[in-house]
């Protein structure tokens, strides 16, 4: 089973380089099954109900997020009825949506996708480790493959994380910095592991906003409203390899493709 999952979709830049770009992986990769995470899809913050339903329609399946989910107020009564939009699976029990899903692929096959949020340096939500533990106790009973977004800022969190599953999951895949690492490796039990799959959106930025607005920021230490970048996008994504019926990755890729 091929699973490409693409890192951080911002604003209308990186929905544009999901447009043009994905359905050209999809094919020539041979790609079953597409996870994208569209946390910061709206303008760079948040996610709306017509940017979903436009990212499913262009050939996603699952999209993932993180700390921004609720940036559009909307998005609360959305995630509630569209459980192929995920939020991360350690907020409190009563909040609305879901942390996983499972799926069947065109061929048949299940593949359960999982959402988690870190702590370092992020908001203090219940424990990664042991709410992962719970999530997949209970997702192995119906698949063996298991792909995980693991929503975080400290590569050391999100290390330890790829270790603590390794031979549980078949990947956990990094999100939330917007840089795409070239750490990508298959563990020794049998996991994928990346420690970020990087950002779709504008190259001409920083970290998907205009690059001036960064810098006066770090000059003046100001508060201001960020703005998404404009120009050339960029399309970050990692492929994976699954077995499907031992649920363990044989290899990962990292990618990345420019569009004007």
């Amino acid at each position: 089973m091929k699973v490409l999952f693409i890192g951080d979709i911002v604003g209308k830049p990186g929905r544009k380089a999901v447009k043009e770009g994905l359905p050209g992986i999809v094919n020539k990769l041979k790609i079953d099954f597409v996870i994208a995470n569209a946390e910061n899809a709206a303008a760079g913050f948040g996610i709306t109900q017509a940017i979903g339903e436009e990212l499913f329609s262009q050939g996603i399946h699952v999209l993932t997020s993180g700390n921004h989910i609720w940036d559009k107020k909307e998005a609360v009564s959305y995630i509630s009825k569209e459980n192929r939009l995920l939020r991360p699976a350690n907020y409190p029990g009563d909040v609305p949506g879901a942390g996983n899903i499972i799926m069947k692929t065109a061929a048949g096959d299940k593949i359960a996708v999982l959402n988690l949020s870190g702590r370092v340096f992020m908001q203090p939500l219940d424990c990664p480790f042991q709410t992962v533990n719970k999530e997949i106790s209970l997702l192995r009973d119906q698949t063996p493959v298991i792909v995980v977004d693991f929503h975080a800022e400290a590569t050391s969190e999100k290390s330890a994380f790829g270790w603590f599953l390794d031979g549980k999951v078949s990947a956990v895949v990094g999100s939330h910095t917007h840089v795409q690492t070239a750490d990508e490796k298959i563990l020794p039990k049998g996991t994928a592991f990346i420690t970020d799959a990087g950002m779709t959106g504008p190259t001409d930025s920083v970290i998907g906003v205009k690059k001036e607005q960064i810098i006066n920021k770090f000059l003046t230490h100001i508060p201001t409203r960020f703005e998404t970048a404009k120009g050339t996008s960029l399309l970050s994504c990692v492929v994976l390899d699954i077995n499907e019926k031992t649920g363990l990755s044989n290899s990962i890729q990292r990618l990345q493709f420019t569009f004007d």
